[in-house]
Parts: C-alpha cells; sequence; structure tokens
C-alpha cells in the first residue's frame, strides 16, 4: 500500500510512508522536562541546542523536532530564532513544535522548506487556527488522537477523532498524505493494554485512512526501570502494525538497533545492507577469513 508525506529543507527531502525507511524525528531539542536546557534556551545560551542538534543527526535522525516551550519566555520569538539556528547547523527538515499558535506561525515564518507542524488535535478550536496556518505555509501537519473530551481509552474512539482531524483537513484542502496521525501512546505501567490499543489504531489508520503516522515512542516506557529496551523493541512492533515515525531520541542505541530491525523485517532495508553494513566485522588482514590466512595455512603444512 503505497502512500507518502513528502517533507523538506532547504537542501534535502524526507520521505515519509510504508514503502520507505522508517523516519527517526530526533526529540531532544525540547526544554520540556530538561530544566537546563530550559534555563539555557530562556537566557539566550543555544550551546546546549547546536551540540543536541549535530550529534543527532550524525546518530542518524532524518528529521529534528525543535520545540521552545519554556514557562514564562517569550515562546514564540525562542522558538523562531532556534529554528533559524537548527536550521543553520544541520540540514535535514525539522518538525515545528509548539502548543501556542502564534509560535507555530513565527516558526514557519523562520523555516525555509516544507515543514511538518507538531501539531493539531481534535479540538474544534484547535482545527479552526491551526489548519489554516497548515493550508497557508503549505507544510505538513502531525494530528493527535484527542479532542475535547480528552483522550479516551477505547481505541476506535481515539481512530473516530484522527479520522475527523484527516476529513476536516481536506476540508481545508490539506491533502491526506500531509496529515500524519499520532495515535497517543499511553504508559504501559498504568494502563495494561496501551500497547495493544496502539496497534489497533495504527492498522486502521493504514488500512481505512491510508495515511502515515507517528508518536512520541518513550511515553510507553514511562516510570518504568531499564526503559531503553521498552522503548526500542515496542517501536519495532509499532513499525509492524504500520507506524512509519516516530519523536525519538536517536541517541540511543537500543532505539537505532530496534528501528534497523524493523527496517529489514519490513522489507525496507533493500538486500539488508543498511544492516550488513552496520553490523558486519571487519576483516583482519591474514585472518583465517582472508586469502592470505589461506596460503599461509599452505605454507605450514608444506612445511
Amino acid at each position: 500500500m503505497s502512500y507518502e508525506t513528502i517533507i523538506e529543507s532547504k537542501t534535502k527531502v524526507v520521505k515519509i510512508g510504508p514503502d520507505h525507511p522508517f523516519t527517526i524525528i530526533g526529540e531532544r531539542i525540547n526544554p520540556t522536562g530538561r530544566k537546563r536546557l530550559a534555563r539555557e534556551m530562556a537566557n539566550g545560551d543555544f550551546s546546549r541546542v547546536e551540540r543536541d542538534a549535530i550529534k543527532q543527526v550524525e546518530c542518524g535522525a532524518h528529521m529534528l523536532d525543535v520545540n521552545a516551550g519554556i514557562p514564562l519566555a517569550d515562546e514564540p520569538q525562542i522558538l523562531h530564532d532556534t529554528i533559524k539556528l537548527v536550521q543553520s547547523l544541520v540540514d535535514v527538515p525539522l518538525c515545528i513544535d509548539s502548543s501556542i499558535v502564534r509560535a507555530l506561525e513565527m516558526g514557519l515564518e523562520a523555516y525555509e522548506g516544507k515543514a511538518l507542524l507538531n501539531s493539531v488535535t481534535g479540538e474544534e478550536e484547535r482545527l479552526e487556527v491551526v489548519l489554516p496556518l497548515v493550508k497557508k505555509f503549505g507544510c505538513a501537519v502531525i494530528g493527535i488522537s484527542n479532542d475535547e473530551t480528552g483522550i479516551s481509552e477505547d481505541p476506535d474512539v481515539r481512530f473516530d477523532v484522527a479520522k475527523k482531524i484527516v476529513e476536516r483537513a481536506m476540508d481545508y484542502g490539506i491533502p491526506r498524505e500531509d496529515v500524519i496521525i499520532d495515535p497517543l501512546i499511553m504508559p504501559i505501567g498504568a494502563m495494561r493494554y496501551a500497547g495493544r490499543q496502539a496497534f489497533h489504531i495504527l492498522r486502521r489508520c493504514h488500512e481505512e485512512l491510508k495515511v502515515n503516522t507517528c508518536c512520541g515512542a518513550s511515553n510507553v516506557s514511562f516510570g518504568l526501570p531499564n526503559r531503553g529496551p521498552l522503548n526500542g523493541n515496542f517501536l519495532a512492533m509499532m513499525m509492524a502494525n504500520g507506524l512509519t515515525s516516530a519523536i525519538t531520541n536517536p541517541i540511543e542505541s537500543e532505539i537505532n538497533q530496534s528501528i534497523m530491525v524493523g527496517d529489514v523485517m519490513m522489507g525496507n532495508d533493500e538486500n539488508c545492507l543498511k544492516w550488513i553494513k552496520k553490523n558486519r566485522k571487519p576483516t583482519e588482514k591474514g585472518s583465517a577469513g582472508g586469502a592470505g590466512g589461506g596460503r599461509e595455512r599452505r605454507r605450514r603444512r608444506r612445511g
């Protein structure tokens, strides 16, 4: 089933879809829960932002999420400035992340290319202000499957919200492929069947809505010990159920490895070349596996 969402920076194109390798959106440029980063950004110190941007791309991020949600700070201006800075450092496309509409607008004004906007919910008030921005700037948008009633524990209710967002976007002239649905990942430690619910919504988005999907994968392990393996294996399972992108931490080795496994098993790592390149051990000169080793053994036998 082929459909794709195209996101662009000034020089690079990322294609998100079931027939493409999984898209990693780096999560670390986000002061939420990072008090030191929040203080630094509020005070105009972006050195940590610079390091995080470069490191995430080096570790395999295809896109970067940029958030400037700092209490009592000028979030629209900080987000605008951060977008400008990050674009000057890396060439990957960006996901512009804010709950404040003016911040989203200023981020889009600063952006060069076709951005991904994070996010719109199914709330009427939010749809009426965010979707016109998406149409005006020609960007794509993440649709989060909650509305005025909150986050339902019934996955079919969450799917109905997702369907509403897609249909409302199309009413604004926004193509279906420019809406990426986030099924909302709940903590598995607090909600026993949170994983099953997410898998159910993803399959319906893939089969019925024919849209791409995204999530904040680390939410699933919130409150639990040894979170890396939980997050990584959950991502691979989500990929098998239709997930095509995630906002996650590319610096974590468990995350990267699980995504590579998922791409192999979904047939999106042709001939397993990326896996082989990453995991094949180099052959030492003169080792038993090389031609030199064979000649050495023959010389020893003749002697």
